[in-house]
């Protein structure tokens, strides 16, 4: 990778290198990121507060148990499954938490713009049939993870708020 600087000048090599430098420095820099806070809606701390923090502590709080559990069922590291049934059902739990969490929060933070208030509200009812998802798959028996099923429904709410966005920013309605 190119530097930014001329070795030999101590100046940046490029225009963009310069601009780049130019604003790095620009003590007014702070202020683009306060004019973009004020363009949000109104309520979007609601949206932000579930999507930065309630989804962290749930992925903690997943993460945690995983960690226990190998502790529990001396699963070691790299070890991504045991022949221990409810090992697997806990470690499964935080994988599938995972694996969707970037539909999530992309659903979130999108719909989030044009419907803060329903969206974070759909997030928190998402987060919690996370829970109760992880909950009933701890059990052991796979089946019971099936009770934190209603996440889904709060996704739906969530895709269904981001098509309306999209569609008002194309125009279409």
């Amino acid at each position: 990778m190119r530097s930014l600087y001329n070795n030999s000048s101590g100046k940046a090599n490029s225009r963009a290198g310069q601009n780049f430098l130019k604003l790095l420095s620009n003590k007014s820099a702070m202020g683009v990121a306060s004019k973009f806070a004020e363009a949000l809606p109104r309520d979007y701390g609601y949206v932000l507060l579930v999507g930065c923090v309630g989804n962290v502590f749930v992925n903690m709080w997943l993460a945690i148990n995983v960690g226990r559990a190998r502790k529990q069922y001396e699963v070691a590291y790299p070890e991504m499954t045991s022949s221990n049934k409810t090992f697997n059902c806990i470690q499964r739990a935080h994988q599938h938490a995972v694996e969707n969490e970037a539909r999530f929060l992309t659903l979130l933070f999108v719909g989030g713009l044009q419907y803060p208030r329903i969206s974070a509200a759909a997030g928190l009812v998402y987060l919690l049939g996370r829970v109760v998802f992880a909950l009933g798959y701890y059990t052991g028996d796979p089946e019971k993870r099936r009770r934190g099923g209603f996440m889904h429904l709060a996704e739906l709410c969530l895709l269904g708020n981001s098509i309306s966005f999209i569609c008002h920013q194309l125009k279409w309605v």
